[in-house]
């Protein structure tokens, strides 16, 4: 083989392996929402076993459609979501992998983020997940849907509602002094092992009891791990959904992997599970 020979085929190898790696670094994930305009970026990390992985979703692999009965969605009042999840092709995804128990997470919260609910859809089949549920007060919301089709990644799917009815009192989203909060007679410590966005960053729950000041070591499994955090910017444009880094833990510590992709105010919520109650105390977290 001549000299001109090899240098070709050595140019020719080296093209081949650098789009390989291009086409590695571009595969992303996304949906839209309802009304088929582009859906937020929504940014989703899962820790288990104490690897972390974050995602932007910016592709159309997915696609959610949200919709009410009666359609006129009214404060205080029984409303039946159905969530149809369907492919690209618009065919319905049929199946779906177990994430933490369950096929489907649904996340909602209010224009300030002072109202959260984490529940879970019943499927029933052809894509379609429902569930009946309420809103506490009129104004917007936002509704996230967690999930996992088969043979496909880790999925966050949003879309923004409006509620009829009075309007909550707004109260502007401000970081907490001091991240020390008592709920349901325990006093839950928050300590984050860096505040700066792009590092990885671990969260530490100390789980005590709010009048003994005794670490509580006896928690049971919530959606079969530990606990679960949700974080949200202010703007609820970014959604991250962790796992804990040892989800057979029983407490009183619960460590969380995660990073937060910019700087900003963030709002988090931990979810326990203790004497059969689950335990949910939010915190609000400068990241800088």
């Amino acid at each position: 083989m001549n000299k001109k020979m090899i240098l070709f085929l050595s140019v020719l190898a080296l093209g081949l392996l650098s789009a390989c790696g291009n086409a590695n670094n571009n595969t992303h994930l996304s949906g839209h929402e309802t009304d088929n305009k582009q859906g937020d970026a929504q940014q989703h990390a899962s820790s288990q076993g104490g690897h972390n992985m974050s995602q932007s979703m910016v592709s159309d692999n997915v696609k959610a459609l949200f919709t009410f009965a009666p359609t006129t969605v009214k404060a205080n009042e029984q409303t039946e979501l159905t969530i149809q999840i369907n492919g690209k092709d618009g065919k319905p995804v049929n199946e779906f992998n177990l994430n933490h128990e369950k096929l489907l997470h649904l996340i909602v919260v209010n224009h300030d983020l002072s109202f959260f609910n984490h529940i879970h859809p019943e499927y029933k089949g052809s894509g379609k997940f429902t569930i009946s549920t309420s809103f506490p007060a009129g104004g917007d919301y936002k509704l996230f849907a967690d999930f996992i089709p088969t043979n496909g990644s880790s999925t966050t799917l949003s879309e923004r509602i409006q509620v009829e009815g009075k309007s909550g009192d707004h109260a502007a989203i401000a970081a907490d002094a001091k991240l020390v909060k008592e709920t349901d007679g325990k006093e839950i410590e928050l300590a984050l092992s860096s505040t700066k966005p792009k590092e990885e960053v671990t969260l530490t729950f100390n789980i005590r009891d709010a009048l003994t000041k005794k670490g509580v070591n006896n928690l049971q499994p919530y959606l079969g791990a530990v606990g679960h955090v949700v974080i949200l910017s202010a703007d609820a444009e970014q959604y991250i959904h962790v796992h804990p880094i040892d989800e057979k833990s029983t407490g009183p510590q619960a460590q969380f992997a995660t990073s937060f992709p910019n700087s900003g105010i963030y709002k988090l919520w931990a979810q326990f599970q203790h004497n059969n109650k689950v335990i949910t105390v939010p915190f609000v977290v400068d990241i800088k």
